[in-house]
């Protein structure tokens, strides 16, 4: 999916997932809170409604509101 807007990529050795818009590192979530206050910050309205439409987010290396070390 190579317009989707949001990436969460795959969960890191320690524990949380990257998370960049528009290929843009925006930081480490630890939680489904973390990211929503990620994607508040970038100005996007309702992010909690976002968070599984695949038009908006791409869930990459592990499955969707995973959030454990690798």
């Amino acid at each position: 999916m190579a317009d989707v807007p949001i990436v969460v990529h795959r969960p890191s050795a320690t524990g949380g997932r990257r998370v960049t818009i528009r290929d843009r590192i925006v930081g480490l979530a630890h939680s489904d809170h973390d990211l929503i206050v990620f994607l508040e910050a970038a100005g996007l309205l309702d992010p909690e409604g976002l968070l599984d439409d695949p038009a908006w987010v791409e869930w990459r290396g592990a499955r969707p509101h995973h959030w454990e070390a690798a």
